[in-house]
């Protein structure tokens, strides 16, 4: 039998390019999903996948709910139905972009050379936010199948649509339609995998956790009138101006998770910083003088956050129409305990007297959610990771986006946000990537990524 776990270098390097082309020809299939039902367009990356697939001899099932928003799932058979199994998950969708700025074309998925050890990236909208992890899942699977591999459970291999909008279309769908088709006990997805710590401590992040999502629209309203006759009138944008600014400028008090002062302990900062961010009544002015960036991060981190992103008008929105109807779409992001009664409570507080000039409507309601550490499956992670870095640790870390694997935790599985990442990528600048310009994504990452599932699905289910 063929050396299944790519470790010899003949079988590494042929394993990488596949990963490096199939994240290219992904890239630029452009499946941008702007949240409408028509977006997406999913299946052009199912079939590059399934076209990919071909000829390993398994069966591969095609989903698709809303036309053109097609998943995909492959499986290789455990001999043991009582054996634990493993599903590898990537989506394959992938959020707008403004090419301006950009310095190369977003969708042009170029392999570019940088820096002096002969690595090179690949650029464009995905290959980080997660088509790198989709595209080298999808070649460590079929390694496998190809090498023979033959676990004691099932190996499933999940390319799921829809995950940037929610997963109406995909995941979740899936989970409430055709859930035998994708449950298993343990899952692989986003994101996780880059290197931090000390040189004497080094650490490398697994998400087992991530922040609720309370998706919010307020609708405003308002009296209609001429525009040339504005004075004392009831003006919808103008109130729903101030219900922005209310929302924006509403901070709730900190609060500490269970991984929290893990996460603290791995940014390197001296021990006077590290006691102000594990004190709630200090980390708020500290968060009030450290520079933005980080300091985005760690309040996401500590608390419930609002973002008003979406602003429309009715149908009678004219420049000499005085608006009687605004609506607002609120990124509502919830701490774990958290519930659809503290996000209205939340909301209250922050609009105040304007809490009742408005209409409340969930988008989304999905809670915080966190899988365990002493699994087989960490343990098999961490196994897995001493190969490359003999002496890194793995550090559980909660994500303040979300993911899908969310609707893995709710059907029960122990899910976690892996990958491996060079050791060259600086955590802070990677994480501008996500959602931003200049997406991009070091080949010796996409080397290590594949290796990883290869040696995480060996150790896990043999």
């Amino acid at each position: 039998m063929p050396n299944s776990s790519g470790s010899d270098p003949k079988t590494s390097a042929a394993l990488t390019n596949q990963s490096v082309e199939l994240l290219q020809t992904m890239i630029r299939n452009a499946c941008v999903n702007d949240g409408t039902p028509e977006s997406g367009q999913e299946v052009r990356n199912a079939d590059t996948l399934e076209s990919f697939l071909e000829g390993t001899g398994l069966d591969i099932e095609r989903y698709e709910p809303t036309p053109g928003r097609v998943s995909l799932v492959a499986r290789i058979e455990g001999s043991d139905p009582e054996a634990k199994s493993l599903c590898l998950m990537g989506h394959t969708d992938v959020v707008p972009v403004n090419p301006d700025g950009w310095e190369r074309d977003p969708f042009g998925g170029e392999l570019v050379p940088f820096g002096d050890d002969g690595n090179a990236e690949i650029w464009g909208r995905g290959a980080v936010d997660m088509l790198n992890i989709t595209a080298s899942q999808a070649v460590a699977f079929k390694h496998l199948a190809q090498s023979g591999f033959k676990p004691k459970g099932d190996l499933i291999y999940f390319a799921v649509a829809d995950e940037e909008s929610g997963s109406a279309h995909g995941a979740r769908w899936m989970a409430d339609n055709e859930a035998d088709a994708i449950m298993a006990d343990y899952v692989l997805t986003e994101n996780g995998g880059l290197h931090g710590g000390s040189p004497e401590s080094p650490i490398i992040n697994v998400n087992v956790g991530e922040k609720g999502v309370a998706w919010r629209r307020i609708r405003v309203k308002g009296t209609p009138g001429h525009g040339s006759t504005p004075f004392r009138r009831n003006n919808a944008l103008v109130k729903a101006a101030g219900v922005i600014n209310r929302i924006t400028e509403y901070r709730p008090p900190a609060k500490f998770t269970e991984l929290w002062r893990e996460r603290v302990e791995t940014l390197g900062l001296d021990k006077e910083q590290e006691a102000i961010l594990l004190d709630p009544d200090k980390i708020e002015d500290y968060l009030d003088e450290a520079p933005a960036a980080g300091a985005r991060y760690l309040y996401s981190c500590t608390h419930t956050t609002f973002s008003c992103n979406v602003i429309a008008g009715g149908e009678t929105m004219k420049t000499n129409v005085i608006p009687d109807d605004v609506v607002l779409e609120v990124d509502v992001r919830t701490l774990p305990g958290e519930n659809e009664a503290d996000v209205r409570a939340h909301l209250e507080a922050a609009l105040g007297d304007l809490a009742n000039e408005v209409e409340i409507e969930p988008i989304m309601n999905d809670v915080s959610t966190m899988s365990p550490v002493n699994t087989p499956l960490w343990d098999a992670l961490q196994k897995s990771i001493n190969d490359p870095f003999p002496d890194a640790r793995l550090s559980p870390q909660m994500v303040v986006g979300f993911t899908d694997s969310r609707i893995y935790r709710e059907m029960g599985a122990i899910a976690y946000g892996a990958g491996l990442f060079s050791p060259s990528i600086d955590a802070g600048e990677f994480g501008m990537r996500f959602h931003g310009h200049n997406e991009r994504i070091d080949v010796e990452s996409m080397r290590l990524s594949t290796k990883l599932w290869l040696d995480v699905s060996r150790e896990i289910l043999t």
